[in-house]
C-alpha cells in the first residue's frame, strides 16, 4: 500500500520501508513535511524534526491535528497513508504540466485478458487491513470482522453513490409535484397528527418506489418479449403428413 505512493514521491527506500520501525515511521514523517506537504514555516518545524525526543509522539499528534489529518497517533498506517495521499496531491499540483505530459503506459499483450485484481490480493496483510480500514472510515462503512466483506462494501457504495452515473444522476434536479396530505386517506390513525403525516409521506414515498419497480418490470418483459416472439424455424425439421 505504500510502496506505489512512496516511490511516486521519489522516496528513497520505498522497497524496504516498514512503518512498524519506529525510526523509519518518524524519519518518513519528517521527509514527507520537509519535502513535500510543508504545512509548516522552516523554522516551526523542530519539534517535529527531533526524532529521539521522547516528546515527539505530542508533537506528531499536534501535526496531525494542524493539517486536517483524520486519525490519530493511534492509527498509525492509516494516517500514514492519508499523509502520503496529501504528499502525492501536493506533487501534481506543483507539476501539473509535468504529468500532463507523461504519456501512457504501453498496453500489455495480454490486455485482452481478464484479469481478478483480487487474485493475488494477501486479506492477511497489515497494508490491506489498513488500506480498507482507511476507506472504511472515510466513506463512513460500518467496520466488520472480515476485511473482504469491508471491501465488497466498500465496491458497492462507490459503484452505486460514487460512479460518473451515479454523479450525474443525483446531480440532475427533479423538480417535484406539490401533494396535498389531505387528499390521501392513510388507513390508520397513530395518534399524533405528525406522525400521521410523516406516515403519509412514506407511504407515498413507497408508492413511488413501487412504480418505478413496476417499470423497470415492465421494460425486462418486453426485452424477454422481443426475443420469444420472432422464433427462428428451422424447416428441415418439420414434416408434413404421416
Amino acid at each position: 500500500m505504500f510502496r506505489r505512493k512512496l516511490t511516486a514521491l521519489d522516496y528513497h527506500n520505498p522497497n524496504t520501508f516498514d512503518c512498524r520501525d519506529e525510526t523509519q515511521f518518524r524519519n518518513c514523517i519528517v521527509w514527507l513535511e520537509d519535502q513535500k506537504i510543508r504545512h509548516y514555516k522552516i523554522e516551526d518545524r523542530g519539534n517535529l524534526r527531533n526524532i529521539p525526543s521522547s516528546d515527539w509522539p505530542q508533537a506528531y499528534q499536534k501535526y496531525l491535528q494542524d493539517v486536517s489529518c483524520p486519525f490519530g497517533v493511534q492509527e498509525r498506517q492509516e494516517a500514514l497513508d492519508w499523509l502520503l495521499g496529501l504528499a502525492v496531491r501536493y506533487e501534481y499540483g506543483d507539476n501539473v504540466d509535468k504529468y500532463k505530459k507523461c504519456e501512457p503506459m504501453a498496453a500489455s499483450s495480454n490486455s485482452d485478458k481478464l484479469v481478478d485484481p483480487l487474485v493475488n490480493l494477501d486479506s492477511n496483510s497489515p497494508d490491506f487491513k489498513a488500506g480498507v480500514m482507511a476507506l472504511s472510515n472515510i466513506l463512513k462503512i460500518q467496520r466488520h470482522d472480515d476485511y473482504l466483506v469491508m471491501l465488497k462494501a466498500i465496491r458497492i457504495l462507490i459503484q452505486e453513490r460514487l460512479s460518473p452515473e451515479a454523479i450525474t444522476k443525483a446531480s440532475q434536479n427533479r423538480e417535484g409535484i406539490p401533494v396535498a396530505l389531505d387528499n390521501h386517506i392513510l388507513g390508520f390513525d397513530t395518534g399524533d397528527a405528525t406522525l400521521n403525516e410523516a406516515a403519509q409521506i412514506l407511504r407515498l414515498l413507497h408508492i413511488e418506489e413501487l412504480r418505478e419497480l413496476q417499470t423497470r418490470i415492465n421494460e425486462a418483459i418486453v426485452a424477454v418479449q422481443a426475443i420469444i416472439a420472432d422464433p427462428k424455424t428451422d424447416h428441415r425439421l418439420g414434416k408434413v403428413g404421416r
